[in-house]
């Protein structure tokens, strides 16, 4: 049985819920990821990305765009249980997998108030910025933690 399954949501039922949260004046975060093993620094950035509305939805890259993205030895944990992990956490509020190597059809889909990447992204190189701020959203990059990194944590296994 897995846990927090009621946070973990299809295109359509995260579009309904949303819907209905905006209709009653709440705003909508968004932020994207592989989050393939959940350190410290992913952790400190979502709770930072929530703070900034009133109910943050993660998109998560499927395991089939994390190795597109990542290469073939990612991802190290199945998408069932990364989305499992992100809907354990408080500050999340849903969690939707994605299979396509970019966001945009959800973020054109859903259309956040307010568009989340790191600090390490460059405002024109955050996918959706345009829809977002068309739609009279907004972009917000949060400070990047140094430290943490999910590939040098890979790194640090493989030397041992």
């Amino acid at each position: 049985m897995k846990l927090y399954s009621s946070k973990i949501k299809t295109l359509p039922e995260a579009k309904k819920e949303i819907d209905l949260l905006k209709a009653k004046g709440k705003h909508i975060v968004f932020t994207n990821g592989c989050f393939d093993i959940l350190h410290p620094g992913h952790i400190r950035y979502l709770n930072s990305a929530r703070k900034l509305g009133d109910y943050l939805i993660v998109a998560l890259n499927s395991d089939r765009s994390v190795r597109a993205i990542k290469g073939p030895g990612r991802p190290v944990n199945p998408q069932a249980d990364r989305a499992e992990l992100l809907a354990a956490l408080a500050f999340v509020d849903a969690v939707i997998i994605f299979d396509e190597d970019d966001p945009l059809k959800i973020i054109k889909c859903l259309l956040p108030d307010i568009l989340v990447k790191g600090g390490d992204w460059k405002e024109e190189d955050i996918i959706g910025t345009d829809v977002v701020k068309a739609a009279g959203g907004e972009v917000r990059r949060i400070p990047f933690i140094p430290g943490f990194s999910t590939s040098e944590i890979i790194k640090k296994m493989g030397d041992k």
